[in-house]
């Protein structure tokens, strides 16, 4: 079909209505299909996307690009084909943006294989059903939300409560040890992030083995709509033609859920009753239904999902659930606590945390661990109204063992050790159920709460706990050095005056 519409020449119509992003054309010689790619100005730079058809010879398109300077009359081109990206090992290493145009101000990729960025999902015939999980070296998750290999993992939270943090560490983490392909999409991102991603992946000697694909925040709506998709289809050639493993980072899906609304109102939709579009089940499925693991390899998702408010009732996050094997929730409350990542270990949960996945002993440790936790969380009320002494001998051992359990999940990052000065680390998931294991067995019970604060593994408690005690007994001796010296030096002040009588 392609290759006769090119012998006849391209289709050229005439634009009737420019309404914002949204461009009308008619084409009297024969319509574009949707989803063709139009270009029109005077350089043919402004490039629309055909959503509808009007008529028999009246097309409705959303501009993926600036519409500064169109005009009613303007000439419009069909290119005969739909968005198309590159695809290839020359990928790596560079950033594109939706278009597949390189944005980091080295060569333009030209020439060699390009692919629709519209591609419908593997059937179900293709996919492989066996599951295996994935590791991140971060505690909490390893521990409470253990990930999918080929799954889809969301990072659940309001604004500033560390979503881009975790996501940046989780590159850092699993970058090197990952012996596939990471790919990063940003979806809606601002300039600071992209920078602050692009060195974090270069400084960490990674970019090789990584493709990032952005949709800044200041382009049009129709251009973040489709950037998800367009980094999609790269991924999709490594895991269907190089049979290997894709880790995709998406940042953030709200964004596209945001822009796909953006898009419905320009195009005249009446929203749901909630303010979103009509179509945000299928939109949001339209991408999510791509990510899967076949035989040849797996395209496993970690996403970073805002939630409005706060109010994980939202349509936008309540949408976004169904497509995940595992949901890390952060909360805004332990944040402000100091307890880094702020995961909420009642909140956050996993399909793959049962016994004949995990193992028996992963199961087992897990549950404690949250049995613990969410009593501590019932008596709090009791405690705050009464005191901690009002409890029984078992109560408080257990809100004792629940208090240490929180710190010993905290963890420091690598890429805030200029901010924290603490050294990053990264723990092996058999170290973090040992940890969580002994503590609940109270092995750790005469040990200060700070020592189990911001460490790695378990034994780093006791080197710290080493560490407080050599201070501690140094500025006891160094204060009863002090002593000394104020009573010789009030002793000699003594006899000089009985000399001088």
């Amino acid at each position: 079909m392609d290759q006769r519409e090119v012998k006849r020449g391209p289709r050229i119509g005439t634009v009737t209505r420019v309404r914002e992003s949204v461009v009308d054309a008619v084409f009297p010689n024969g319509i574009p299909a949707v989803y063709h790619a139009l270009r029109t100005g005077e350089d043919r730079e402004i490039v629309i996307e055909v959503l509808d058809h009007l008529d028999e010879q009246t097309i409705r398109g959303i501009a993926l690009t600036s519409t500064q300077g169109l005009a009613r009359g303007s000439a419009i081109e069909d290119t005969g084909q739909p968005l198309r990206v590159p695809v290839g090992e020359r990928l790596l290493g560079r950033i594109f943006n939706v278009f597949g145009e390189t944005i980091d101000g080295l060569e333009p990729i030209e020439g060699g294989e390009w692919r629709s960025i519209h591609q419908e999902p593997l059937p179900l015939v293709r996919r492989v059903t066996k599951t295996e999980v994935f590791r991140t070296g971060i505690k909490a998750i390893d521990l409470l939300s253990p990930l999918e290999r080929g799954g889809k993992a969301g990072l659940f939270g309001g604004a500033g409560v560390g979503k881009t943090v975790l996501i940046m560490e989780m590159i850092h983490n699993m970058i090197g040890q990952h012996e596939g392909i990471s790919l990063f999409c940003g979806i809606g991102e601002r300039i600071r992030e992209a920078v602050d991603m692009y060195d974090e992946v270069r400084d960490a000697g990674v970019l090789d083995n990584t493709v990032l694909v952005y949709g800044q925040m200041n382009e049009p709506p129709g251009a973040r709509f489709r950037v998800g998709h367009a980094a999609l289809t790269m991924a999709e050639y490594f895991r269907d033609d190089r049979r290997q493993d894709v880790l995709l980072l998406i940042d953030n899906i709200f964004r596209f859920i945001q822009s796909g609304s953006e898009v419905s109102g320009l195009l005249g939709r009446l929203p749901s009753r909630l303010g979103y579009q009509p179509t945000l089940g299928s939109e949001l499925a339209e991408l999510e239904e791509r990510i899967s693991n076949t035989e040849a390899g797996a395209i496993t998702s970690i996403q970073a999902v805002y939630v409005p408010a706060d109010d994980f009732t939202d349509p936008s996050a309540v949408h976004t659930f169904h497509h995940l094997s595992a949901s890390i929730v952060l909360s805004r409350q332990r944040a402000s606590q100091g307890f880094y990542p702020a995961i909420d270990p009642l909140k956050s949960e996993s399909k793959m945390l049962v016994p004949h996945i995990i193992g028996r002993r992963h199961f087992e440790i897990a549950q404690e661990v949250r049995r613990t936790l969410a009593t501590y969380e019932d008596l709090k009320d009791i405690i705050s109204m009464l005191g901690l002494e009002e409890l029984s001998r078992e109560d408080r051992r257990t809100v004792e063992r629940a208090r240490r359990l929180e710190r010993f999940l905290t963890q420091p990052f690598v890429v805030t050790e200029q901010f924290t000065g603490i050294e990053g680390q990264i723990v092996d998931a058999d170290e973090t159920l040992d940890g969580c294991e002994r503590i609940l067995n109270d092995e750790f019970a005469d040990f200060s709460e700070a020592d189990l604060y911001m460490i790695g593994t378990i034994d780093q408690a006791k080197t710290k706990q080493q560490a407080r005690t050599r201070d501690q007994n140094g500025n006891a001796q160094n204060e009863t050095q002090s002593q000394e010296q104020v009573a010789e030096t009030t002793i000699n002040e003594q006899g000089s005056e009985d000399n001088a009588s």
